[in-house]
């Protein structure tokens, strides 16, 4: 299927160039920001940067500057050129003067480096981060299989969380339960954050030392990745059993982001479905809370990248099409309880959207 589904993606693009009339598209990735990349290349990069050149008439050719990348990726992507570059913007600002006559797009334009866009004019290089961020937001089925069991695995993950959650445990020590259950079924990346205590707590971090105790909220978000691909979960528990004011408050959380999903459907934008989380809020005084003072994003997109476009706010008026997947996440600080989680990832479809999270939505509580 892995083999497959970077076929079809590779013929998606190659189609994608020709619309656009391209001949060439420079494409940049490297550890944290891949989707591109991998979009591309099929190349996961775990260390240094990389360039790709891709034709239109199908040739790939990927430049790393870790030689360790390098062996790698000739094992990976057998369909793909790789060139050992230790400089790599020399080698590959050298490789585009063969293609000066002919029309070249780069994709994400805010990453490539500085000498090759200088060379802008000279080169006819043109921004076609737009064209990219296209495909990557509108899946392909053999796409949403596999978030699918991403999400898949974000529940399980989540249920060993729970039981992994008891007091004087570290916040690290259920960190490492969750990898171990994860590396033990495959997943090779997890992005996961967590927050432990009350209302002092602002946000969910990395792991700190911080012991669990009664009373405590635990909130995190989980997500695995499968073949490239990224599901994530967003839940919340009580060490002991929840007070009144953090039942009440999460019921708030829940029916925020029950109004997300219920608005989440082809022809509306991100704005619709950040405000209509939002306004639960507001109706009952919170309005402050979901603003960037407290709160990041009331969701984003999940791809092949854990945090990925489009943005779930109200000033983004990015269209939502069949095949998006979004988790919808109305995650923010709560001025009695403290920072509150709740996130499920759906598919949007053109009548609504499927719901891929399992996992009860919950204020869930572990013993004390």
């Amino acid at each position: 299927m892995p083999a497959l589904l970077a076929q079809a993606r590779k013929t998606r693009l190659i189609g994608a160039m020709a619309d656009a009339g391209l001949d060439l598209l420079v494409v940049y990735g490297n550890a944290w920001q891949n989707d591109y990349l991998r979009y591309a290349t099929d190349f996961g990069i775990l260390e240094g940067q990389a360039l790709a050149l891709v034709r239109q008439d199908g040739q790939v050719t990927l430049y790393l500057d870790s030689p360790l990348e390098v062996d790698r990726a000739q094992i990976d992507c057998p369909d793909v050129e790789v060139v050992d570059a230790t400089d790599l913007v020399a080698a590959v600002d050298g490789a585009l003067d063969r293609f000066r006559s002919q029309r070249i797009g780069a994709a994400p334009q805010r990453l490539i480096p500085r000498r090759i866009v200088a060379r802008g004019q000279d080169l006819g290089l043109s921004d076609q981060t737009a064209l990219i961020d296209r495909l990557l937001m509108g899946k392909l089925d053999q796409e949403v299989d596999a978030i699918r069991r991403a999400a898949r695995l974000a529940d399980s993950g989540y249920a060993v969380f729970r039981q992994a959650a008891r007091p004087g445990r570290a916040d690290y020590e259920l960190i490492a339960e969750i990898e171990a259950f994860y590396r033990a079924h495959g997943v090779d990346d997890n992005f996961q954050i967590i927050g432990v205590g009350g209302p002092e707590v602002r946000g969910m971090a990395p792991p700190s030392g911080k012991r669990l105790k009664r009373g405590d909220m635990v909130t995190t978000e989980l997500t695995p990745c499968v073949d490239g691909y990224y599901a994530q979960i967003c839940r919340t528990l009580v060490v002991g059993e929840p007070s009144g004011e953090q039942l009440s408050a999460f019921a708030l959380y829940r029916a925020a982001m029950e109004a997300g999903i219920a608005a989440v459907r082809s022809g509306i934008t991100a704005a619709d479905i950040a405000r209509a989380e939002n306004e639960v809020f507001r109706r009952h005084g919170l309005g402050d809370y979901v603003t960037d003072r407290y709160t990041r994003v009331r969701g984003h997109g999940v791809g092949l990248f854990a945090d990925s476009k489009p943005h779930i706010l109200e000033d983004v008026i990015t269209p939502i099409t069949p095949g998006m997947t979004l988790i919808v996440h109305p995650n923010t600080y709560h001025p009695v309880v403290g920072y509150m989680v709740l996130g499920d990832v759906v598919v949007a479809t053109e009548t609504g959207c499927e719901v891929l999270t399992a996992t009860p939505r919950e204020l869930f509580s572990v013993p004390a």
